[in-house]
């Protein structure tokens, strides 16, 4: 019988990504990593009335990651580096954490490449923390546990 154990919340995690040197920072918010496969029906002339549905190409939405402002230029230099022609792909893994604090499950997206930095808006009534996202786009992803 499998053992049963209460899932992981989704307010523990890191995110790591593999530079030299390795950056391992945390973020208040990332989503939007998603794979699905294209559906391609194809109908020949003497089959029935309905198509054959066949899988097509596999498709992987963009990361954004949303953390408050800090010193750390990390981010910024990532893909001010992308607008200069230096494109730099990056492994880079979401880990979650159990309340132990040890790492459990785990999702590592491949060749990994800033798309797109929103710097943060800024309020003068506000009293809310500033952040700052970075959107990634990459080519492949997987529970490694």
């Amino acid at each position: 019988m499998a053992d049963d154990k209460y899932p992981y919340r989704n307010f523990r995690f890191k995110v790591t990504i593999e530079t030299d040197p390795k950056i391992e920072l945390g973020f208040s918010e990332v989503s939007g990593y998603d794979a699905s496969i294209a559906v391609v029906e194809y109908r020949a002339g003497d089959h029935a009335t309905t198509p054959m549905k066949m899988p097509g190409l596999a498709k992987y939405g963009n990361i954004t990651l949303k953390r408050g402002v800090t010193d750390s230029m990390d981010l910024f230099n990532w893909i001010q580096a992308c607008i200069d022609g230096k494109i730099t792909r990056n492994t880079v893994t979401i880990t979650a954490i159990d309340e132990s604090g040890a790492d459990k499950a785990s999702w590592t997206v491949t060749a990994a490449w800033p798309c797109k930095y929103t710097a943060p808006n800024f309020n003068g009534n506000g009293g809310e923390v500033a952040i700052e996202s970075l959107e990634l786009a990459h080519e492949g992803m997987k529970r490694t546990k």
